[in-house]
């Protein structure tokens, strides 16, 4: 097969010099409305998926988060994608309090996100001197006994799911610097063997909040860091202190659960491992309240102001804190999942239901990310039902709402996902995350949204997988991802008539060779008028053959796969013959195939696009609204204006028309365009001396009027009939288009698709036979996939035995005084139409003509309602 690729070309207009059936030369045309672009406020970052120099954005990523952190903006946020990033990032820019700026590893489904700082002599993630930024999801190695985290001198930072078990190192996470208002929350320290603190606060650090974090191995030691609040921590050492405030007066522990022991097993020496340790100098506006702690080491639970106390009577009494301090077994598991394991509390812990909802620093979520639940068997003991410790006691969930649909109003082409599952007990909000991964998506999008507006690039088929997490992604299973389904369409934006292809006049190409028998050229239309491909739809083509050596025909379709088994143009020697065609855009890439036994030229005229913008189509009952025949027929280089304004609303932008030559007295062509434009050198009909030739046009109105040009020397008379017409909702113009692999849906020689017929049989002179436009078998839709509405079909007529005219129109209706195809006998004729579907999904064909005939018929899209 010969296939010549073509260079990249973009739109070309017709200008002045010959008509279709001679040589245009290039020049610039008005541009339509390109798709807006937003304000980019995220930036991309992944090892995986990453272009060399690449500039953040989704489709060329950053390679390191190092790249992001040098460029990033006040307000952005740094989405790092799963795989393992061997760097040392430092972080030098600030956000600001309205606009932080914000680095989130997207654990998800995609895997977790790990910075392994260990090659460096520097942390994994450094925080110096910045404000207002937010660290988030984050798996952090560091080198041999360095610290993978530390915030220095730095305001207004949040540390929220870092995970992290180093060796030896002075700490996991170390705030420092006189930094101020630091928020460390829902974090995995650790620091084995236990020997150093697993959190190192300290050097004047001030107003830090230490909340629902898991800390084991090693404690938390706050070291001149006044007014650090420690709440709903589940603290696990290795017989070390769990929570120690030494120079640090204003510090507020509760809520936390605190094992100093965390296998549980016999301890020789208890001396060392005090739950809950305030210095002298950290005692005056301190509060310890609410606490959950493990008696197993036999040694003090407390150590405040330099004195000891075994029990908890005794440092209520001493202290006059620790009212709602519990001693007892806080029932923490051991530790589940991989790298990114945790803790999980027993729902028969005295933990469930007896922790103080108002407590300073609280979250509103857990450690896990979830709601603060109620257990209906379990009596409220606390102020409010919030369970002690990091991880809150969940009840089991139940149905909710999960679906795609598509979003009403505005842009076709946007759904809304919805992933929304009911709490059985009662729950103080919502928690959990959700990730959704659409169609088209390189990356999984993981957020705690549980509906997510998206805007697909192009119309068909979508899906979205999601998949909700109640343990934020720290572990998962396939099994828990679900597909759901809709069908969208796009909107019609006609174009200045604009030459794309032109085989004659070696326009896209360097040569003027015609194409040659059984082979095929590819045309590569990267972008429409500032649209790129990749947000297109379907282009819409009048196709003209000429110069043909044999008969043939032409098949047009996307650059994927093989040929379909289905037509657009066909031929027979030395004619030359259009039809518009409606093609899918996929990446840009349009194959022109012809199939005959001898050569051909082809000529390709852009009419317009579907994508997100433009109109809605409003299809109607084919409606003769010209017909010269009862008048006068249009002379030689002569003008008609056809006014639809009584058959079109005020802001129609486009018509669609089927027009008829009939009857003319000399070889021409025939030009419809809007009122008040110049007279276009592109035509939409050939015609010869005598011929009856139909072709569809879709041409845009100006005040409902439109412009035909008959370029002959002689006189022809032309019919048009109205088939819809594109304009906004408000006029009932709501409709969007669904493009279709080319596929043949019914054909008389075999009897596909009829519904009176199964076997090969021509139709009988002025029979009517009825078929349903096709949707492909594996579509499946959340809710049931939309029906068509109207139809975009190749009708064609083959070996007819008398003259005649073949119509289509929606199968509850009756045949109206129009035509799709003019034929006679002999001749295979093929036209384009848009047809209304009846409601009961299917689409009649009359046969008005006195001999049989057989009828194919090719689909190339279809249109749906606005949901």
């Amino acid at each position: 097969m010969d296939i010549r690729a073509w260079a990249r070309l973009a739109v070309v207009p017709l200008v002045g010099g010959a008509g279709l059936v001679g040589p245009a030369a290039p020049a610039a045309i008005a541009t339509p409305t390109s798709v807006p672009t937003a304000a980019t406020s995220e930036l991309y970052v992944s090892n995986k998926a990453c272009t060399p120099g690449g500039d953040g954005s989704v489709i060329t990523p950053f390679c390191t988060i190092s790249a992001a952190a040098a460029v990033v903006e006040p307000g952005q946020t740094v989405l790092v994608q799963p795989g393992t990033y061997a760097e040392a990032v430092t972080l030098t820019r600030s956000g600001t309090e309205a606009a932080p700026i914000v680095f989130r590893a997207v654990t998800g489904p995609g895997g977790i996100v790990t910075v392994d700082g260990s090659g460096s002599a520097a942390a994994a993630f450094t925080v110096a001197g910045v404000n207002d930024v937010e660290i988030e999801g984050f798996r952090l190695v560091g080198g041999a006994r360095m610290t993978p985290l530390v915030v220095d001198g730095s305001d207004r930072v949040t540390v929220d799911g870092i995970t992290t078990m180093p060796s030896r190192a002075p700490a996991a996470l170390h705030l420092t610097g006189g930094s101020s208002g630091v928020t460390v929350v829902r974090s995995m320290l650790a620091n084995q063997p236990g020997v150093a603190p697993s959190l190192l606060i300290d050097d004047g650090v001030a107003g830090a909040t230490v909340a629902s974090n898991q800390l084991t191995y090693g404690g938390l030691l706050v070291a001149g860091a006044p007014g650090t609040s420690i709440v709903n921590n589940t603290v696990l050492t290795s017989c070390v202190a769990g929570i120690v405030a030494d120079a640090s007066p204003g510090v507020s522990i509760e809520n936390n659960i605190v094992r100093t022991n965390m296998t549980r097993e016999a301890y020789a020496s208890p001396a060392t491992a005090t739950a809950i340790a305030v210095s002298a100098s950290s005692v005056n506006g301190t509060v310890a309240d609410h606490n959950l702690i493990d008696p197993i080491t036999g040694g003090a639970l407390y150590s405040w102001n330099g004195t000891a106390h075994q029990d908890v009577p005794s440092f209520q009494q001493a202290s006059g804190q620790g009212e709602g301090d519990l001693a007892a077994d806080p029932m923490v598991g051991p530790r589940l999942g991989g790298y990114l394991g945790w803790h999980r509390t027993d729902p028969a812990s005295p933990a469930v239901d007896s922790a103080d909802a108002t407590a300073r620093g609280v979250t509103a979520t857990d450690f896990l990310d979830n709601p603060r639940t109620d257990n209906p068997q379990v009596a409220d003991t606390g102020v409010g039902y919030h369970d002690r410790g990091a991880v809150e006691v969940q009840g089991d969930r139940r149905g909710g709402e999960r679906s795609l649909r598509r979003k009403a109003g505005g842009d076709p082409l946007t759904v809304t996902a919805t992933n929304a599952p009911e709490y059985v007990w009662p729950v103080n909000g919502r928690g959990g995350l959700v990730a959704y991964k659409f169609d088209g998506d390189l990356f999984w999008r993981v957020t705690e949204t549980r509906t997510l507006d998206h805007t697909f690039r192009q119309a068909g088929h979508r899906c979205v997988r999601t998949w909700f997490s109640d343990n934020r992604f720290r572990s998962y299973s396939p099994g828990y991802e679900q597909q759901f389904c809709t069908v969208v369409g796009a909107h019609y934006t006609p174009v200045a008539p604009t030459r794309l292809l032109d085989t004659r006049a070696a326009i896209g190409t360097t040569t003027t060779t015609p194409v040659s028998p059984n082979s095929e050229i590819l045309l590569s239309v990267p972008q429409i008028g500032g649209v790129p491909a990749a947000e297109i739809s379907s282009a819409v083509l009048n196709v003209t053959v000429t110069q043909p050596t044999a008969a043939g025909f032409v098949t047009v379709y996307p650059d994927r796969g093989s040929a379909p088994g289905a037509s657009n143009v066909n031929f027979v020697a030395k004619e030359t013959v259009p039809n518009l065609v409606t093609v899918q855009m996929d990446t840009g890439g349009i194959r022109f195939r012809n199939t005959s036994s001898g050569t051909v030229h082809l000529v390709a005229d852009l009419q317009g696009f579907y994508s997100r913008l433009g109109s809605g189509l409003k299809p109607v009952t084919p409606t003769r609204v010209l017909d010269t025949r009862t008048g006068s027929p249009i002379g030689g280089n002569g003008n008609l204006r056809l006014d639809l304004s009584a058959k079109l609303p005020a802001d129609a932008t486009a018509a669609i028309l089927n027009v008829t030559v009939t009857k003319p007295t000399a070889n021409g062509v025939l030009k419809v365009y809007p009122d008040g434009s110049p007279v276009p050198v592109a035509s939409n009909l050939n015609f010869v001396t005598g011929q009856t030739i139909p072709n569809l046009v879709i041409v845009p109105v100006v005040a409902g009027r439109v412009m035909i040009r008959n370029a002959s020397a002689g006189t022809t008379h032309v019919v048009a009939d109205l088939a819809g017409y594109f304009g906004s909702a408000a006029s009932g113009a709501d409709q969007s288009f669904v493009p279709r692999w080319p596929s043949r849906v019914a054909d008389t020689r075999n009897g596909l698709g009829w519904e009176g017929r199964s076997v090969a049989k021509p139709l009988s002179p002025r029979e009517s036979d009825r078929f349903t436009p096709v949707s492909e078998p594996w579509e499946w839709c959340d809710g049931g996939c939309p029906p068509a509405t109207a139809a975009v079909l190749n009708l064609t007529v083959t070996t007819p035995a008398a003259a005649g005219v073949l119509t289509a129109h929606p199968a509850d209706a009756a045949a109206p005084t129009a035509s799709n195809v003019n034929f006679v006998a002999g001749e295979t004729a093929s036209n384009l139409a848009v047809v209304k579907v009846g409601a009961d999904g299917r689409v009649a064909v009359f046969n008005n003509s006195s001999g049989s005939t057989h009828i194919i018929v090719d689909q190339s899209g279809n249109f749906i309602a606005a949901p």
